[in-house]
């Protein structure tokens, strides 16, 4: 187990949700002249999106502080580098495919976080 692995994966996680929520309207105003509840729809993803990578960030480095070696513990770096795994395959084929680079560092941010995490708690 390396604690530092385990924060810097959490970290990295908390940092990219931290950087969805701030550029939100930014981002649903670059969608143009939309129906409102295209423009709802979209904000609304965007912000549970950044909140997810938040929870779970926020989540990992909280057990690692209490106890990084517990049952609970491992359920909590599994789960989570699971989640960040689906979100790298759904990043890799939608994301991926835009021309903007964050939406393109997606895939790979979300595959790194994930490696730190396992890499932290099972090497």
């Amino acid at each position: 187990m390396s604690a530092i692995l385990l924060y810097l994966g959490a970290g990295l996680t908390f940092i990219w949700g931290i950087s969805h929520l701030f550029p939100t309207k930014n981002v649903v105003a670059g969608f143009g002249n939309i129906s409102e509840d295209n423009r709802q729809i979209i904000t609304m993803e965007w912000i549970v999106e950044g909140i997810f990578l938040v929870f779970i960030g926020t989540l990992v480095a909280v057990v690692t502080f209490i106890d990084p070696l517990s049952a609970a513990s491992n359920a909590v770096y599994i789960v989570s580098s699971l989640g960040l795994l689906v979100l790298a395959l759904v990043s890799f084929f939608t994301g991926f495919k835009v021309k903007f680079l964050p939406f393109r560092l997606c895939p790979l941010i979300f595959l790194v976080s994930a490696a730190l995490v396992i890499s932290g708690a099972f090497v």
